[in-house]
């Protein structure tokens, strides 16, 4: 059993022009082709979505975000209660997105409206047991089922500002690697040419003198 506690209700509940203000993120987790740059970027990468009660279908982590916390701690938060990940979150948001909720059970508010900022999460931790292990099945997926099981648009959009900025960041990775071997090679080349620069020192030692005695 969980020791952490979901949060309930909405007394501290955001809301923006009579929206909820939403926070959640895409989890992912890198293959062992990771580094290998030549393999294709979906290739190297699993996303991690959560069922919904009384739902078939599939969704990443969400929730409201609260007046105590802020839009990052929200989606880190919502991550641990509904699908039991911890990780490195990219504090740079993939987007925001409104829309209405479908579930009597999500209504945003009134109406139904949701704002929602989302966030990528590099999980390192997935916990035995989660606050709502009960409600939330989780599953990994490459990145075309994801995008397969993606029911509304809004969450494909997310699915693709993702991989533009996993690709990014992949190009940043090499381009460092780049760097590195570079600065290591010109590290060398100069330490290689000190020493062929260096000039050999004639040292002269002192003769001994030498006694003839006569017998």
């Amino acid at each position: 059993m969980s020791t952490v506690q979901a949060r309930t209700g909405r007394h501290r509940q955001r809301y923006e022009n009579n929206l909820r203000l939403v926070s959640g993120c895409i989890p992912y987790r890198q293959t062992k082709n990771h580094e290998d740059h030549s393999t294709d970027l979906e290739k190297t990468i699993e996303v991690l979505m959560i069922s919904s009660p009384n739902r078939n279908d599939l969704v990443f982590p969400k929730g409201g975000w609260e007046d105590d916390e802020t839009v990052e701690e929200a989606a880190c938060r919502e991550a641990l209660e509904e699908a039991g990940v911890k990780g490195i979150l990219n504090e740079k948001p993939l987007g925001v997105w409104e829309f209405r909720s479908k579930s009597r059970q999500e209504n945003c508010c009134l109406e139904g409206g949701c704002k929602g900022y989302m966030f990528a999460l590099k999980v390192t931790e997935e916990l035995e047991t989660w606050p709502e292990k009960e409600n939330h099945d989780r599953k990994w997926l490459s990145i075309n089922e994801a995008f397969e099981l993606c029911r509304y648009e809004w969450m494909r959009t997310a699915l693709e500002s993702f991989l533009q900025v996993m690709e990014e960041d992949r190009e940043l990775e090499r381009r460092e690697e780049v760097y590195s071997q570079t600065q290591h090679q010109s590290s060398f080349q100069m330490l290689w040419q000190s020493v062929q620069s260096c000039q050999p020192i004639a040292i002269s030692l002192p003769v001994a003198n030498t006694v003839a005695y006569a017998p």
